[in-house]
């Protein structure tokens, strides 16, 4: 079967890993497909060091994320690939080793004795480890909470507008619904939008609600894989979604993606962006966001959870050994505690619990204690073959009903129903 056979081909990559040398692997060149992202542009930079050490080339090829996976599957599928190491999204943790494409890394792990003790269990779990097999190794989290302006929320102004509006005391909202409130009376101010959010179609909006969903108690599946979806906390998160898209996002949400909810904020027009925390050390520079570096803070989503997710790094089975061999040498470099502590210190969230707990990484981003509160409270959007396809049946929901062309209980039944006949596949 596919895993026997997955095991074999594993097995003779790391045989000629050993054999094959560092003069054979000065010859390979990577490629990889990889996410325009801050993460990917923080690897980038090392590159020249890796070459150094081990004579290997590595290219990026940086697109949007919409376009990632289908371009991946078309080289997975062919007689060989032309990326021969592999940028994994979790959605596709249960799609690319069902389909037998990844090699399984637990062979190059022990031959070369990289320790996988430092990384987070659960950021193993969600990309797909077994006690059998390691298909993906993680790469980076991508654990979702609050970035907001903590200067208007100490402004005194600010401070006597909402309490005449409202008769309530200014402070950092606890539930969603006291979120998307707040957000919208910023937006009604008429300075800054409440809340700049990503709520293009997709994965965009399917990433976002994912946090209104969990902020209120609901979940997709229970303990037994049981679709509970349309649910009343479910019913109250739709509610309060679309009630933020409508009332206190800005202009065009309905077609923005994380690039745009990143210029807004950055541009001092939004209060508050529910992202991947990681992105606070973006946000927060001096160079390139003038406007609000010094003045963002970052929190736990209102109502203690959001939504978890992560990327790692695979091997496809359609490269050569040779270059199978040279993948690994990447992976344990890049994935090792020195690199993951200086990619840390330009804004890598960690995959390592000993980078997390770094005295030097802790001095420059104190914030990453409450990164680490964000990645530990996280929930994860439901894993399975079909998960990137379900993102697309949800977003199609959640925009009709942020759009205002079908009610968010329609909506939300439909998004239900679509999960358990993907389930069923």
């Amino acid at each position: 079967m596919q895993l026997k056979c997955s095991l074999k081909a594993a097995l003779l990559g790391a045989t000629l890993l050993a054999a094959a040398g560092s003069a054979h692997a000065q010859n390979v060149t990577l490629r990889a497909l990889m996410e325009d992202v801050p993460e990917t542009q923080i690897i980038e930079k090392l590159l020249p060091e890796f070459e150094k050490e081990t004579g290997i080339k590595v290219e990026f090829e940086k697109i949007g994320y919409g376009d990632m996976h289908d371009k991946l599957v078309a080289q997975l599928v062919s007689p060989e690939s032309y990326y021969n190491v592999l940028e994994v999204d979790f959605l596709w943790a249960g799609e690319f080793p069902t389909a037998g494409w990844l090699e399984d890394l637990n062979p190059y792990i022990a031959k070369s004795g990289f320790d996988l003790k430092p990384f987070i269990p659960s950021m193993l779990e969600l990309l797909g480890q077994t006690k059998d097999a390691t298909p993906i190794l993680p790469m980076y989290n991508y654990s979702m909470g609050l970035i907001y302006r903590a200067d208007l929320l100490d402004d005194a102004k600010v401070k006597a507008d909402y309490k005449a509006k409202t008769g309530k005391e200014l402070a950092l909202p606890k539930t969603l619904a006291e979120y998307v409130e707040l957000s919208k009376f910023f937006k009604a101010g008429g300075n800054v939008v409440g809340a700049a959010m990503q709520a293009q179609r997709g994965d965009p909006n399917a990433m976002e609600f994912s946090n209104y969903l969990f902020s209120s108690g609901g979940a997709y599946l229970d303990a037994g894989r049981k679709v509970v979806l349309n649910s009343p906390e479910g019913l109250t998160a739709l509610k309060l979604y679309a009630d933020n898209v409508q009332n206190g996002a800005q202009q065009g949400a309905l077609s923005a993606t994380l690039d745009d909810t990143m210029r807004l904020m950055c541009a001092g027009k939004a209060f508050s962006m529910v992202t991947y925390w990681w992105m606070l050390p973006q946000l927060d520079n001096k160079e390139k966001c003038p406007e609000v570096a010094g003045k963002l803070a970052l929190s736990v989503m209102p109502g203690g959870h959001g939504e978890s997710g992560g990327w790692g790094w695979g091997i496809p089975k359609n490269t050569s050994d040779e270059s199978k061999a040279a993948a690994w040498k990447f992976i344990e470099w890049v994935q090792g505690k020195k690199v993951s502590i200086a990619r840390a210190l330009e804004g890598h969230a960690p995959v390592r619990s000993d980078v997390f707990e770094d005295e030097e990484v802790l001095k420059k981003y104190p914030f990453y204690k409450t990164g680490l509160d964000i990645v530990a409270s996280g929930k994860s959007f439901p894993i399975f073959a079909y998960s990137a396809q379900y993102e697309d049946v949800l977003g199609a929901q959640l925009s009709l009903a942020a759009g205002g062309q079908a009610k968010p209980e329609d909506a939300l039944k439909a998004a239900a129903d679509g999960l358990t006949q993907l389930l069923a596949k």
